[in-house]
């Protein structure tokens, strides 16, 4: 009885369980459906917005694609144009080189005439400033100048003075010396003369009279004495001569750096010094 009582709990438990389970499965099942039909109701309408939404970017994809072809067509036409004017713009260009390359010669040469033209200024600036400086030099030179001009002309006066007396006092000794020359030269030449006549003279005499060697001897040295006599006349005439000549030239040197020291050509002197007598003396 027991274990009936306890089988018919168990089945009643069991049957209110199964109640129970399928009273909550119901009720699950509902809530499922609920949230499904909750859930498909949000999908659609999120589906609807990201359709909508991938609608427009289609839409504005396509009207930007259209433009993009609008514009990639007029890209190239743009293109064919650009290159067009690029092989214009080459040649021109090519054409452009020769000029622009001679043009860039003409500024270099015109740099280098700058750089000049800097470096000719300072020099001119400088020299404006020695040309000031070398003016007043030559004021005063020509100051200078004058002063010596009149100093000149004052003793180119005195030189001409003094050229004229030297040249009359040269003269006058000259004519003086040439003079004392030819009386010595003459007296000279008529002493040798004299000697030769009386050796001549002394031979036909020694010749004719056969004298004996005894007088023969003491005519020699009487003869000896007479021509050492005529001899010694003659070195003091010659030494007179020399003395004569030495003046002379000694006053002609003398005369000649007078001349130089005035600027005077030694041509101007018109003679020349009297040569010795004899040779070393």
């Amino acid at each position: 009885e027991m274990d009936a009582k306890y089988n018919r709990k168990m089945q009643a438990l069991r049957e209110e369980m199964d109640l129970r389970r399928k009273t909550e499965i119901h009720e699950l099942e509902e809530r499922k459906n609920n949230q499904i039909s909750e859930l498909l109701g949000k999908h659609e309408g999120a589906f609807g917005d990201i359709k909508n939404y991938y609608n427009d970017i289609t839409a504005k994809n396509m009207s930007l694609i259209s433009l993009l072809k609008e514009q990639i067509e007029e890209m190239k036409k743009r293109e064919i144009v650009l290159e067009k004017e690029k092989t214009d713009v080459l040649l021109q260009n090519k054409e452009l080189t020769e000029p622009l390359q001679q043009a860039q010669e003409q500024v270099a040469e015109l740099q280098k005439k700058l750089a000049r033209y800097d470096t000719d200024k300072e020099i001119l600036m400088n020299s404006k400033a020695r040309l000031k400086v070398t003016q007043k030099e030559l004021k005063d030179l020509q100051w200078e100048h004058e002063v010596l001009e009149q100093r000149f002309s004052k003793v180119q006066a005195e030189r001409d003075e003094l050229y004229q007396k030297f040249t009359k006092a040269i003269n006058e000794v000259q004519q003086k010396t040439g003079f004392k020359n030819l009386i010595l030269e003459r007296k000279l030449q008529g002493l040798l003369n004299l000697l030769e006549q009386k050796e001549v003279e002394l031979s036909e005499v020694v010749a004719v009279s056969n004298l004996d060697p005894s007088a023969l001897s003491l005519v020699s040295h009487k003869l000896k004495d007479v021509l050492h006599s005529k001899n010694d006349t003659i070195q003091d005439l010659q030494l007179q001569l020399a003395r004569v000549c030495k003046a002379h030239n000694d006053m002609l040197q003398t005369f000649e750096a007078k001349l130089t020291a005035f600027g005077i050509p030694l041509d101007n002197l018109g003679f020349q010094p009297l040569a010795f007598p004899l040779p070393g003396q």
